[in-house]
């Protein structure tokens, strides 16, 4: 613990935990909210107001990857200490990334909250709590997705150094989950009726190196599908450089993992590509999105890419505009690079691209991307798809095929006027089925559902 007053020690009736940043960040909210449920203490819904949640203890699973995502996490903060201070709740508690890297000058400079924990400190949360860690929970979570989906982290910490990535200096080294962990955690989801396992980690692929002396990602994947009740798994942040090509075999021939891959490359141009440390240059990358082409036929490829980085003179940028007009990345995401204290670029670069420039790149890779995935959306009209019903709203159930990914992709939207009489929207909800393509957005898809 790294921060406390008495009144941290009070055992509470009823919590709200807050997650902010990455789906990694969920997944050990999620195990800390089983242990507190398996300490006889009630969970309020995570996205019920806090002046409605009824909640003694308010805790808040920080992100401090980016400066959007810290003043997020401060917000987040000020916000719980003023319900406080209005008597919706009596303590917050503060733990994850942000106070593990930020403790001292949080404490000083926001001394209402009641506990600051560091990212690996969740036993220290429970003691606040007055409760402790059962083991045999250990693989256990609380879901707080839809019950028919789950992130699944393999691995913590990263190895890699890239300039600008703070993530390091706050997870530490690469450290992976051994397998048994994993299958006994899959097999639990499965039992509660997750049917989408979604890998993540800092860096997926190095998967297995710490445990096992290779990079075995493709081995786990394999083994995972054998999880009764799961029926798809899905990769996200892959990492380029020696990308393990055994992977792309087990997604082009087991019809369990779907063929999407998530992979920032960050940019294309070597000169800025070796200012990020990335250990890979411009051909190396377009050698690998074309054997991700080739070996799994029908892919989806999701990338990210940083504009502005020291090093990204106007040549580069147009470079990185080439390369992503020619590549036509299916998914693509960007934010503007930002120097973040301590790590190698904020030590060594000079952050000399002023902000308007940087935004207006963004503006334009934003607008090419658009473009290619309005393009990409119509290829798909009239085509049928096998879709996994995540929600609805009143008129529409909200859906997702092999290729989109929950939370960073678009979604497949089925007019319910069109439904069949039998089908109940509430009764589908979870559960696997076929849809013609009917329309296309920039993002997402228009659907119907196909007559039995």
């Amino acid at each position: 613990m790294l921060h406390s007053t008495s009144n941290c020690l009070m055992k509470p009736r009823r919590i709200k935990l807050i997650t902010l940043g990455c789906s990694k960040n969920r997944v050990d909210s999620e195990h800390l909210l089983r242990q507190i449920l398996a300490n006889d203490i009630e969970i309020s819904p995570e996205n019920e107001p806090l002046e409605k949640a009824a909640a003694d203890t308010v805790i808040i699973n920080t992100c401090g990857f980016i400066k959007d995502a810290k003043e997020e996490s401060i917000q987040a903060i000020l916000e719980a200490v003023e319900a406080k201070r209005l008597g919706y709740t009596s303590r917050v508690l503060v733990f994850g990334c942000l106070s593990q890297r930020y403790r001292h000058e949080l404490i000083e400079s926001i001394p209402e909250v009641d506990g600051f924990f560091g990212a690996f400190d969740t036993q220290q949360v429970l003691e606040a709590l007055s409760s402790s860690w059962d083991k045999k929970y250990s693989n256990q979570r609380f879901l707080t997705t839809p019950d028919h989906y789950a992130y699944l982290k393999i691995s913590e910490g990263c190895d890699r150094i890239c300039s600008y990535c703070s993530i390091p200096l706050i997870r530490g080294k690469h450290t992976s989950v051994p397998q048994e962990n994993l299958f006994a955690e899959a097999e639990f989801l499965a039992q509660k009726g997750v049917k989408e396992l979604i890998l993540v980690a800092q860096d997926t692929t190095y998967y297995g190196v710490d445990l096992y002396g290779r990079r075995n990602v493709a081995e786990l994947v394999e083994r995972l599908s054998d999880v009764k009740g799961i029926e798809w798994i899905r990769l996200l942040y892959a990492y380029p450089a020696a990308f393990p090509e055994d992977l792309l075999d087990v997604m082009a021939n087991n019809p369990k993992v779907c063929k999407y891959l998530d992979i920032p490359l960050q940019h294309i141009s070597d000169k800025v590509l070796a200012n990020m440390r990335r250990s890979v240059d411009g051909e190396q990358t377009r050698r690998l999105v074309e054997k991700f082409r080739n070996r799994v036929p029908g892919i989806t490829l999701r990338t990210t890419m940083i504009v502005g980085h020291p090093g990204e003179d106007k040549r580069a940028f147009e470079e990185l505009m080439s390369f992503v007009s020619e590549t036509r990345f299916e998914r693509l995401g960007a934010f503007t690079y930002s120097e973040e204290e301590g790590t190698w670029g904020a030590l060594n670069l000079k952050d000399t691209i002023r902000k308007r420039e940087k935004e207006e790149r963004y503006g334009r890779l934003m607008e090419l991307q658009s473009q290619i995935s309005l393009e990409y959306n119509e290829s798909r009209v009239g085509t049928q798809q096998r879709v996994l019903v995540d929600s609805e709203t009143d008129k529409y159930l909200v859906a997702r095929s092999r290729s989109e990914s929950p939370e960073v992709d678009g979604e497949i939207l089925i007019d319910k006027r069109e439904m069949a009489k039998d089908y109940q929207s509430k009764d589908i909800i979870g559960t696997f089925v076929d849809v013609e393509i009917t329309g296309a957005e920039e993002y997402d898809l228009h659907a119907r559902m196909k007559k039995n």
